[in-house]
Order: structure tokens, then C-alpha cells, then sequence
């Protein structure tokens, strides 16, 4: 069923109360997470020109709202959202809002890697290679789309901004619900549209580039230099840029990548963590294990017991309730 202004959401009061809360003022206000705008307005505005630097998802929670792409105008009201390409230039119109009923919506550019990996992992684990689902010789899709919000992705929005609260949070789970994100509009329509956004991007992106060789080769000693040179950027500009893109130095994003991998593996169960610290590529287990604490609170050892006693309670109840009774 088509969701409309008058059929909210199950979360919708949720979602509004969320972002009016971080939006205190008429017009943008950035977020605690990197790329994250939230807007209110008291009155309608517009037009106006506006311009997207990167891929981004927008979710309207109040109000109503249109944009002019190409000269295609796109409507979008609580609940539905766009999915726009980056370097767009377009006019926005605010059509409805009140100082009672503001106009509420947020805007989060996503790194198109992100998409990448979440659509590789949904079609076979560790698989990095994608195309997009569009048949041979069509017409290119629109660089505009409104699609209708649903619960899950409700869901997985106030979730992911519950997270960036604080930076423990921020940390371990705002990557993991910003993917979740991700995954439920690829799950939908917008499908083919997402990843051939994310596949353009990324290949004009000399920091994307670099993330996806640092990707596949974390087992082995990597240098700010040897990713500058993958790009042909002395290792002074690469920093700079990097820094500029990502928030973080190389350093510091190779480190918690790093980390990340070290998690899933360790989710897994099939390494010990001396072979997980090679992995990702650690020479000194010691130094693996006081950075792995440092990141995520916990030694990797515990870590490992605590998902391995997670899956042991689960496959319990699994078998108590295959049981037949009576």
C-alpha cells in the first residue's frame, strides 16, 4: 500500500520528535555524524537552488516538500524519500510547514563503498564485485526518485540516530545501522539506481579507489604512501584530501578498518585471535589486542566467547522449539 501524508508510520511520531529535537534551528543544522543535515522550517520557502555533493538519502518527516530535476518535478511528504546523485543541482520548494507542524527532514550522504560492500554481502559474503540490475541497452535511470518509507527502514533511521549520541555508540553500532540503511533501500526499488550511483562516484573518487584496495589487502603492512601512491598523489596531498572526504586521517580510518574486519572475523568463530591479528594485518598480537580494547571495550578473547555464547543460547532455543509436543 502506498503510504501516504495521512497514514504515518508505525515510528513516525518517533522519527519527528528525534529530529526536531536536533533541529532547533529554522533551516540547516549539521549533525553529530559526518555528512548528516537536519532541516526545520516554520513557513513555507522557496524556491531555491541547492546543490548535493555525494550520494545521498532523503527522508521528509513532516511537512511536504518538491524538487525540480532536469525539469522533472518530484513531490515527497512524510513518509517517502529521494535517493539523489552527487554534484546534483536542483531547486527545492518547502510547500508546507507551521510554527505547530514544522517542516522536518534529513539529508545523509553515504559513502558509495558503503553501498558497494552491503550489496556484495547480500548476493554471496566477501564477494566485492557488483552490477547494477538494469537490462541491456535501456534508457538511464532518473538521477531523481521518490520512493514510499516503510517500517524497517523507519526502524533502522531512528536507530542509526540514536547512535552518533555518544562515542562509544558512534563508534560500533552508527556504521552498523547506516548500513542497515543502506540494505533496506536496496531491497527495494531503487536498487539498480543506488548501486549505478555509488558505481559512478566511486570511480571519480581517488579516496573511494584507495578504500577499495586498503579493502583487499588489510593482511599487509600499508603506509600513508603506499596508498597516495595508488592514486599518484604525493602521501602530503593524499592526507589532506583524505582527511577532507572521510573526517579522519588515513591512519586513523586504516586502524579502525582494521578493527572492523578483526570483529567480523571474530564474529565468525573460525579464527584464533593470534590468526585474526595476522589477518589484518598486525605483527604484534599485543599491540592488536590493547587497540581492539581501546576501540570496543572488550579483549578480542572475550569478544569471540561472548558471540560464541550468543549463537550456542540461540541454537538452543532453535532445538527446544523444533521439538514436537504433546
Amino acid at each position: 500500500m502506498t503510504t501516504t501524508y495521512s497514514d504515518p508510520l508505525p515510528g513516525a511520531g518517533d522519527l519527528i520528535a528525534e529530529l526536531a529535537r536536533r533541529a532547533p534551528r529554522v533551516g540547516a543544522n549539521a549533525g553529530v555524524w559526518p555528512g548528516l543535515t537536519i532541516y526545520r522550517f516554520t513557513a513555507p520557502v522557496g524556491p531555491t537552488w541547492e546543490e548535493i555533493q555525494s550520494l545521498s538519502l532523503c527522508i521528509v518527516a513532516q511537512g511536504r516538500k518538491v524538487v525540480t530535476v532536469d525539469g522533472e518535478t518530484y513531490k515527497y511528504d512524510p513518509f517517502h524519500y529521494l535517493v539523489l546523485n552527487s554534484h546534483l543541482h536542483f531547486q527545492a520548494t518547502i510547500l508546507e510547514a507551521t510554527q505547530a507542524k514544522p517542516f522536518l527532514s534529513f539529508v545523509l550522504q553515504i559513502d558509495p563503498l558503503v553501498v558497494r560492500q552491503v550489496s556484495s554481502d547480500m548476493v554471496e559474503r566477501r564477494t566485492t564485485a557488483f552490477h547494477p540490475r538494469t537490462a541491456e541497452g535501456a534508457a538511464p535511470d532518473p538521477s531523481t526518485f521518490v520512493s514510499a518509507l516503510d517500517t524497517e527502514l523507519v526502524g533502522a533511521v531512528l536507530r542509526f540516530l540514536s547512535s552518533v549520541e555518544t562515542g562509544a555508540d558512534r563508534r560500533v553500532l552508527a556504521p552498523m545501522y547506516l548500513r542497515e540503511m543502506v540494505y533496506r533501500v536496496l531491497q527495494r526499488e531503487q536498487y539498480a539506481r543506488l548501486l549505478a550511483i555509488a558505481e559512478a562516484e566511486a570511480a571519480s573518487n581517488p579516496v573511494s579507489a584507495v578504500l577499495e584496495h586498503v579493502r583487499a589487502h588489510l593482511h599487509e603492512p600499508l603506509t600513508v604512501a603506499d596508498m597516495a601512491e595508488q592514486v599518484s598523489l604525493s602521501p602530503s596531498a593524499f592526507a589532506h584530501l583524505f582527511r577532507d572526504v572521510t573526517g579522519r586521517s588515513p591512519y586513523q580510518f586504516l586502524k579502525e578498518m582494521r578493527l572492523d574486519k578483526a570483529r567480523e572475523l571474530l564474529v565468525d568463530g573460525q579464527l584464533a585471535v593470534a590468526r585474526v591479528s595476522k589477518e589484518v594485518g598486525y605483527s604484534s598480537v599485543s599491540h592488536f589486542i590493547a587497540e581492539f580494547r581501546a576501540r570496543f571495550g572488550v579483549t578480542p578473547r572475550a569478544y569471540c566467547d561472548a558471540h560464541s555464547l550468543s549463537r550456542e543460547l540461540g541454537s538452543e532455543r532453535g532445538g527446544q522449539a523444533a521439538q514436537p509436543r504433546g
